[in-house]
């Protein structure tokens, strides 16, 4: 009887020691699910990315109000009709706020 008892007690350990520690245990269980968090939030910021790529291309596709607005920002471009001003020295306080040193101005041609 004590032998089956020592027998029982040492497989019970062995068991609770895999459970625990050994493959397929808790720690791997954590890891492995901490792993899926990182990923899970990865997924999730080139989701939003994606999201906004798609509709920067729709924007591009629809119509030319996008381009447009690209062509200035980047290239700096101005339009047919528009008159660019530059204002190069000291810097004005005009009270509305930033720093006016250049300015696109629309004018109206008719």
């Amino acid at each position: 009887m004590k032998v089956l008892i020592a027998v029982l007690s040492v497989m019970f350990f062995l068991l609770q020691w895999r459970l625990w520690v050994g493959d397929g245990g808790v720690r791997e269980v954590q890891r492995h699910q901490a792993e899926i968090n990182r990923l899970s939030e990865q997924l999730e910021q080139q989701r939003d990315i994606n999201n906004a790529l798609r509709a920067e291309v729709e924007d591009l596709q629809q119509g030319l109000g996008e381009i447009e607005e690209r062509a200035r920002s980047e290239l700096g471009m101005i339009g047919e009709g528009e008159t660019f001003y530059q204002f190069v020295g000291e810097k004005v306080d005009t009270g509305v706020g930033g720093d006016n040193l250049a300015r696109i101005n629309t004018e109206a041609t008719q």
